[in-house]
């Protein structure tokens, strides 16, 4: 990953890894700081992958002929209400 910046995957796995960091309380708070700092760089380069793969989708999808009816955030209807 010299001097490129890393897929999504790399990116989620290098946060996940800094959550666990400043969440085990093994190293200080300027560390922490510095990981904190790391990990909100990540996050964003997570959204912009995420925000390029979800117009791409959807131009495919135009490109089929197909029409989408969804834009926007996505909403999590795979979870069911509780107690159901």
């Amino acid at each position: 990953m010299a001097n490129s910046k890393p897929n999504f995957e790399e990116a989620l796995a290098e946060l996940e890894k800094l959550v666990e960091e400043i969440e085990s309380g093994r190293i200080g708070l300027e560390e922490s700081i510095a990981r904190y700092e790391k990990g909100i760089k990540l996050i964003k380069q997570c959204r912009t992958i995420l925000d390029a793969a979800e117009k791409r989708i959807q131009l495919l999808a135009k490109a089929e002929g197909g029409e989408l009816t969804a834009s926007g955030e996505l909403e999590e209807s795979s979870q069911e209400p509780a107690g159901q």
